[in-house]
C-alpha cells in the first residue's frame, strides 16, 4: 500500500466522520475540494467536482444545516439522517480511495465509511432526542451548532491534515465509549460478570 493510499483512506474516514454530524456539509466540502483540485477524486466519481454537484450539494448543505434549527423537525431529521449517514459515508469514502482494487475499495468504504458514519449519527441522533426530553428542545439549537461546527471542522482537517482528521476520529470514537460506560453503567458491569 502507497503512503498516498494511505492517505486516501485517512481522508474518507475523516470525511466520513464528518458525515455523522452533517450528512450534505462534507460531501459539499469534496465537491469544492474536488472543484478545486485539492484533492483527486476516485475516476468514477469525478461528476461529483461538476458545477451542477457543486450548487446543489451547497443548496442541500444550507437545507440541512437550518433544518436542524426548526423545533421537533430536528429529531424527524435524525431518523432520515442516520440511513444516509451511512450511504454519504460510504460515498465519500469510494469516491476518495485511491489505487485499489474495486473490491476492497468498497468493503473499506462500507464498513470503515459507512460505518463511522452511521455511528457518529446515530450518537448524535440520542444526544439530540434526551435533549428533547430533558430540556423540552431548549438546548437542541445548541447542539445543532456545535455538530456544524465539529462537521465543518473534520471536513476541512479531513482535507487539509488527513492524518489529524484520523486521530480525531479515534478520539471521538474512545470519547464515545467512555460516554456510553458513563451514561450505562450498569450494562458495563453485567457484560463484566458474564
Amino acid at each position: 500500500m502507497t503512503p498516498e493510499t494511505i492517505i486516501s483512506i485517512f481522508l474518507g474516514i475523516g470525511l466520513a466522520a464528518s458525515v455523522g454530524f452533517r450528512v450534505f456539509l462534507p460531501l459539499f466540502a469534496l465537491s469544492l475540494a474536488g472543484y478545486y483540485n485539492v484533492i483527486p477524486l476516485n475516476e468514477s466519481w469525478t461528476w461529483v467536482a461538476s458545477s451542477t454537484a457543486l450548487i446543489t450539494l451547497g443548496i442541500a448543505t444550507i437545507l440541512e444545516i437550518f433544518a436542524y434549527y426548526i423545533p421537533w423537525f430536528d429529531n424527524l431529521l435524525d431518523t432520515i439522517a442516520v440511513p444516509l449517514a451511512a450511504i454519504a459515508g460510504t460515498a465519500v469514502m469510494v469516491s476518495t480511495i485511491a489505487d485499489l482494487s474495486p473490491v476492497i475499495t468498497w468493503a473499506l468504504a462500507i464498513i470503515a465509511g459507512g460505518g463511522t458514519a452511521t455511528a457518529i449519527k446515530g450518537t448524535t441522533a440520542s444526544a439530540r432526542l434526551t435533549s428533547t426530553t430533558t430540556t423540552a428542545g431548549v438546548a437542541n439549537p445548541v447542539i445543532s451548532t456545535v455538530e456544524t461546527g465539529t462537521s465543518v471542522m473534520m471536513s476541512a482537517f479531513s482535507i487539509f491534515l488527513p492524518i489529524v482528521a484520523i486521530v480525531l476520529v479515534v478520539l471521538m470514537f474512545l470519547g464515545m465509549r467512555k460516554l456510553y460506560k458513563f451514561i450505562f453503567p450498569s450494562i458495563e458491569k453485567e457484560q463484566n460478570l458474564s
